[in-house]
């Protein structure tokens, strides 16, 4: 998406929030990105809490109607307070053409942001992002190589489904452990059945199979159309 944007425009900032409850291996793409755009990437982090764990056991609560609060305090409002000084007249956001969806809902939240979606205006899924970021040589996220569908924490409370949690309980065992701890504590489960029974983690099937839903690498003709548009952005 970045690249997409380099492309057409030279006077942008590329933002990204850290959170250190993501995978490790999401430093080491961000610097060959980096390297791939040629361009900085300015790192954002929250002044007050140090990570999500720090979210959740200070605010106790992961997740429901007021949303999840480490979305808000990790992402939002260290974006919030670039946005003060920067003062963006619009945002790009790397949603595809399978989630339009949710950039419909992100207009309807945040009304304030004139939101830009080339991924979506070029007609790129999923599966044409991670052939383009193959294609330049860069290996995808480690999130995405043990199965996981979006490059999220290694415990995103906003996940529900039974074989997600069997896959972080699989590859990330202690913060499984942590959670499944913590969700007690705080009374509340993110896992769900499939007509919406909340599941304990700690009472999670050991038979459950771990769900492998990361996108598939296909590069279709809009990605190879996407490509050209990179090619003539820089001529």
């Amino acid at each position: 998406m970045s690249k997409l944007v380099l492309a057409s425009n030279n006077e942008v900032a590329i933002v990204r929030c850290v959170v250190p409850n993501e995978h490790p291996d999401n430093d080491r793409f961000a610097l060959d990105c980096e390297r791939w755009f040629d361009f900085p990437i300015i790192k954002l982090r929250s002044a007050e809490y140090a990570d999500c764990w720090d979210v959740w056991e200070r605010r106790r609560y992961l997740n429901g109607i007021k949303g999840a609060p480490c979305t808000i305090e990790m992402k939002k409002r260290p974006r919030q307070d670039f946005e003060l000084d920067w003062e963006p007249h619009a945002q790009a956001y790397g949603f595809t053409i399978d989630e339009q969806e949710r950039a419909e809902r992100f207009r309807e939240q945040n009304p304030e942001i004139k939101l830009l979606t080339p991924l979506i205006d070029m007609g790129l899924s999923a599966s044409d992002c991670a052939a383009l970021v193959a294609r330049a040589g860069i290996a995808r996220p480690a999130m995405y190589l043990l199965g996981f569908k979006n490059n999220n924490c290694r415990t995103c409370v906003k996940a529900r489904g039974p074989g997600y949690w069997a896959n972080v309980r699989r590859h990330f065992p202690e913060e499984f452990a942590r959670m499944a701890k913590l969700s007690r504590e705080i009374g509340w489960t993110p896992c769900r059945a499939g007509d919406d029974t909340p599941i304990w983690l700690d009472e999670l099937p050991a038979d459950i199979e771990p769900k492998d839903d990361s996108a598939s690498i296909d590069c279709s003709l809009l990605c190879y159309i996407a490509e050209q548009e990179i090619v003539r952005g820089r001529t």
